[in-house]
């Protein structure tokens, strides 16, 4: 029998239903344009975690699908069109947008993208002009 904490979430409309479970690999605050424009916010949070960690439990089958790029693969429900998940295959994560799952606890640990931000956010949190280097970026912090 698992111990892990499983976390329960959905689409806007509740057709899509999923868990993940475990503990997330990162969290925190994007702030590219591209995740502004898909968000229709001015920040998107993410919760990172292994692929295997997130299990569709129902409506999988109203799953859209859409990738501007090779790096992400932006889920949807086809019902409501509410945000689910984006893979990122080449980091080997998927990204649970925070929102998506109202009862977890988001702890977010650092801004990524910054450099782009249209919305400051002075929280102590480090600010990555880009993305850390083991993610392909510059690894280059930015004061707050």
């Amino acid at each position: 029998m698992s111990h892990e904490p499983v976390h329960q979430g959905s689409c806007f409309c509740g057709t899509v239903q999923f868990t993940v479970s475990g503990e997330p690999v990162g969290m925190g605050y994007c702030h590219c344009e591209s995740c502004r424009s898909w968000s229709a916010a001015p920040v998107n949070a993410f919760t990172l975690w292994k692929p295997e960690a997130l299990k569709i439990k129902r409506g999988a089958d109203h799953i859209g699908s859409f990738a501007k790029t090779p790096r992400s693969n932006r889920k949807w429900c086809r019902s409501c069109g509410g945000h689910l998940y984006t893979e990122h295959p080449g980091w080997g994560v998927t990204d649970v947008y925070a929102a998506s799952i109202p009862r977890f606890p988001f702890r977010a640990g650092v801004h990524v993208n910054y450099q782009e931000s249209v919305l400051r956010m002075h929280d102590g949190l480090p600010k990555m002009k880009d993305m850390p280097g083991e993610m392909g970026g510059s690894g280059v912090t930015l004061p707050e």
